[in-house]
C-alpha cells in the first residue's frame, strides 16, 4: 500500500507540472506549443568577430560616397558570383547569399550615385564588425610595382623571377590548377610517394631550382622582387620597352615573416616611422644586413606571367581585374569575395601627418597571407610609384561595418526562434510562500543603554547597534568523530601467504 501510495503520488506530481507547462492540459484557450522546439541556426557566424546592426544614417560619410563607383567594383565581382549554381555550398558565413543580389546586378542598368545608393541600402544590411573584444579593425594598403626587368640574364640583371616548379605539390591540388593557396603545407615530391618540405627561401636564393628552365624574367635586385612577392604582382618594364605583367601563382609553404616588424624589434626603425621606402632605403644602404633580414623570412613567392596590356589592372584571388580605391584583400577564410565593406576613419593619403577622411564602400576582391581577422583589410591603390608611397605608410585602426544580404537578416531570423512559456511565477508565490525563518528572531539586549534614557543621541545609537549587530544563531550540532578502531592485519597476510602458495 506503502508502495502504491508513492507511485500515485509520483504521478500527479507529473500531471501537475505538465499541466502548468501546457495550457491545453489545463483547459485553457492558449495553443499548444510544439515539442521540441524547431532548430533554428543563426544566420551569421563569423569566427572571432562581433557585430552589431545599424540604421544607415548610423554610418559616418555613408551619403557623401560615391556609389557608383562602388556598384561598378561591386558588379565586376558579381560575374563569377551570379553563374553560381543553387546547390553550390560554402562554409563561410555568407555562403552562396550574394548570389542574388548579384543577379540583380547585373541585370540592373545603373548610371547615377543615387540609384546605386538605393540598390545597396535595399539589398543589404549593415552590421558593425570588429574583433571579440575590440571597437575598430586595422588596415594596410597596397599597390603593383612597376619594376625594370629583362628577358635574359644579363651583367645588370641577375636575379630571377620563378614560375611555379613541377615538384612543388599541395595536396587537393595538381599542376594544372590556376593559383595555388596562399596559406598552408607544400611540399616538395621526391619520386612517387616521398614529400618533403618544400625549399626555403635561403635554399632557392642560394640555387636550389636554378637551371631548370623556371625563369620568367630577371630583376636588378633581391629588393625588387623581395616587393613584387609581398605585393602579389608586378609589372616588369622591358629594356625594350615592353612589359610583362606577373601574378602570384604559388608559395613554397613558409609562414610569412614581415621584415617591418623584424627591423621595429631590433630597434633599427622606429614603429611610428615603419614604412616600405624605408624598408628599402635602409635595404639599399646596408646589402650585407639585407641579405640576411631578407633570409629570415623564409617564405617564397612563384610567379606566373599573365596576358594584360598595360592598361589593365592587376587581377586579384577572386579572379576579377582589381579597382583602384575600391578592391580589398581579406581574410578568405572568414569572408566571401564580393562582399561589400564600409571602412571608415582617417588615413595619411596625402602626407605622412596628414589625417585624410577616409569613408568608403569597398568591395573584397583579394587575399593575402598576412591579412587575418574579420576586422582586417589591405586597400589597394594601383600601379606605380605614387600608389607604392599612399599604400606604403598605412597601418591604421579603422571602422568596418559590413554589408549583408537581407536574406541573412539577424533580427527577422531572431523573430522566429521560438521561447519557452511563461513561467506561473504569480501562482508559484501564492502557494508557496517566502518566510525569512530570522524575521521574528529576538534583538540582542543592549547593555550599555541605561533605561529611561530620552537623549536622541542615545536612541540613534540603539538603533543603529540594533540594526548592525549580528543575529544570534544556535550553534549546529556536528557530528560524533569516528572511533578509531585498529585494524587487524591477520586476515590480509594470510591472503598473502595463499596466494604465495597458489603460485607455486
Amino acid at each position: 500500500m506503502v508502495a502504491a501510495s508513492l507511485l500515485l503520488a509520483a504521478f500527479a506530481a507529473h500531471a501537475a507540472r505538465q499541466a502548468l507547462r501546457h495550457p491545453a492540459i489545463r483547459g485553457d484557450e492558449a495553443a499548444t506549443r510544439q515539442l521540441p522546439y524547431p532548430r533554428l541556426e543563426f544566420p551569421l557566424e563569423i569566427s572571432g568577430s562581433q557585430y552589431a546592426p545599424l540604421a544607415w544614417s548610423d554610418i559616418a560619410g555613408w551619403r557623401e560616397d560615391d556609389h557608383l563607383q562602388a556598384f561598378k567594383a561591386f558588379r565586376t565581382s558579381c560575374k563569377p558570383i551570379a553563374a553560381q549554381e543553387a546547390s553550390t555550398t560554402s562554409s563561410k558565413a555568407l555562403g552562396t547569399s550574394l548570389r542574388d543580389p548579384c543577379r540583380m546586378a547585373r541585370a540592373a542598368d545603373i548610371t547615377d550615385g543615387a540609384t546605386a545608393r538605393a540598390f545597396f541600402e535595399e539589398n543589404f544590411l549593415p552590421l558593425r564588425i570588429s574583433r571579440l573584444g575590440e571597437d575598430a579593425g586595422f588596415v594596410t594598403g597596397y599597390y603593383e610595382p612597376v619594376i625594370d626587368g629583362s628577358r635574359t640574364q644579363t651583367d645588370v640583371y641577375t636575379v630571377p623571377v620563378y614560375r611555379r616548379p613541377s615538384n612543388l605539390f599541395v595536396r587537393g591540388f595538381n599542376q594544372s590548377s590556376t593559383g595555388l593557396p596562399n596559406g598552408g603545407q607544400v611540399f616538395r615530391k621526391i619520386g612517387r610517394r616521398k614529400l618533403v618540405p618544400y625549399y626555403d627561401r635561403a635554399e632557392i636564393e642560394d640555387g636550389k631550382i636554378a637551371g631548370r628552365g623556371l625563369e620568367i624574367c630577371w630583376l636588378k635586385n633581391q629588393t625588387d622582387l623581395l616587393f613584387a612577392q609581398i605585393q602579389g604582382s608586378a609589372r616588369v618594364r622591358l629594356e625594350d620597352g615592353s612589359t610583362i605583367r606577373i601574378n602570384y601563382d604559388a608559395h613554397n609553404g613558409y609562414p610569412y615573416t614581415a621584415v617591418g616588424r623584424l627591423l621595429i624589434d631590433r630597434g633599427i626603425i622606429p614603429k611610428e616611422q615603419m614604412s616600405m621606402q624605408r624598408i628599402r632605403e635602409w635595404m639599399d644602404q646596408n646589402p650585407d644586413g639585407a641579405n640576411e633580414l631578407r633570409r629570415q623570412n623564409r617564405s617564397y613567392v612563384f610567379f606566373r606571367e599573365v596576358q594584360l596590356s598595360d592598361k589593365d589592372e592587376a587581377v586579384g584571388a577572386q579572379g576579377v581585374p582589381l579597382t583602384p580605391g575600391r578592391s580589398i584583400a581579406v581574410d578568405k577564410a572568414l569572408h566571401v569575395y564580393g562582399t561589400p565593406f564600409f571602412i571608415e576613419g582617417e588615413l595619411p593619403i596625402e602626407s605622412e601627418q596628414s589625417k585624410t577622411p577616409f569613408r568608403r564602400l569597398m568591395i573584397a576582391q583579394d587575399t593575402g597571407s598576412a591579412i587575418v581577422g574579420p576586422a582586417r583589410a589591405d586597400l589597394y591603390f594601383g600601379a606605380g610609384p605614387e600608389a607604392g608611397r599612399i599604400s606604403g605608410r598605412l597601418r591604421h585602426n579603422m571602422r568596418f561595418v559590413i554589408l549583408v544580404p537581407k536574406s541573412l537578416d539577424p533580427v527577422a531570423r531572431g523573430r522566429k526562434m521560438p521561447v519557452p512559456d511563461a513561467r506561473p511565477s504569480a501562482k508559484i508565490a501564492k502557494l508557496f510562500p517566502q518566510v525569512d525563518p530570522l524575521k521574528d528572531q529576538p534583538k540582542p539586549a543592549d547593555s550599555a543603554k541605561a533605561p529611561g534614557a530620552k537623549d536622541a543621541a542615545g536612541a540613534s545609537a540603539t538603533v543603529a547597534q540594533a540594526t548592525t549587530a549580528p543575529v544570534a544563531v544556535a550553534p549546529v550540532p556536528l557530528p560524533e568523530a569516528r572511533p578509531d578502531i585498529p585494524q587487524s592485519h591477520d586476515g590480509r597476510r594470510h591472503r598473502r601467504y595463499r596466494y604465495l602458495l597458489h603460485d607455486r
